[in-house]
This record gives C-alpha cells, sequence and structure tokens, in this order.
C-alpha cells in the first residue's frame, strides 16, 4: 500500500529502511500526477514488504523536494541504502517503474 509522507518522516525513512523506497514526488494540480497515482497504486500491491512505496506532496513538502533537486512532476526516484539509486520524470508504466528498482 502507497502512504502519504512528509518531508522529516520520508528523509527518516530513506535513511533507515532495509528495502528499497521509491518515492512519488506529486501534487494535487498536476494532471500527469493524477495519471501516475493509479499506476504506482497497482504496481505497490503486488510487492508487498520487499519495497517501501511512499508519495511525497510537493506543495506541503517542498523542502525536501528541492533538496532533492526536483523540478517537474510526477518524479519517481528509487532509494537504497540511503542514497538515490535512480530517477523517472514524468509518468512511468510498470516496467519503468520495476527497471528503477531493479538498481536497487
Amino acid at each position: 500500500m502507497v502512504q502519504d509522507m512528509n518531508s522529516a518522516d520520508l528523509q527518516e525513512l530513506v535513511k533507515s529502511s532495509a528495502v528499497p523506497v521509491v518515492v512519488d514526488f506529486w501534487a494535487v494540480w498536476c494532471g500527469p500526477c493524477r495519471a501516475q497515482g493509479p499506476i504506482i497504486d497497482k504496481w505497490a500491491e503486488g510487492l508487498g514488504d520487499k519495497v517501501n512505496v511512499v508519495k511525497l506532496n510537493v506543495d506541503d513538502n517542498g523542502d525536501y523536494a528541492t533538496q532533492l533537486g526536483i523540478t517537474s512532476i510526477p518524479t519517481i526516484v528509487t532509494f537504497s541504502g540511503g542514497k538515490e539509486i535512480a530517477r523517472g520524470v514524468g509518468v512511468q508504466d510498470e516496467a519503468s517503474l520495476n527497471d528503477m528498482l531493479s538498481k536497487a
């Protein structure tokens, strides 16, 4: 299940997670973000506890998004071991999400 997070909780999760963390940076007003949502929700269902899939609303949590250099949304970022390992800008299909996760 994909959960919404705030910047502080996400930063802690990225640092401490024993499994990869996939973050969907989005905003309510963003049409492509609304298209990405169901794709990432469906994709996350099949992963179980092998990965943490979360969303971060950039309007409410712009500090962390800015720190990571997020300039376009949707942007999907995969972290492993506390470090960014893959990034996709724009709507990503399930194959692209799997490819990003495979780098973990």
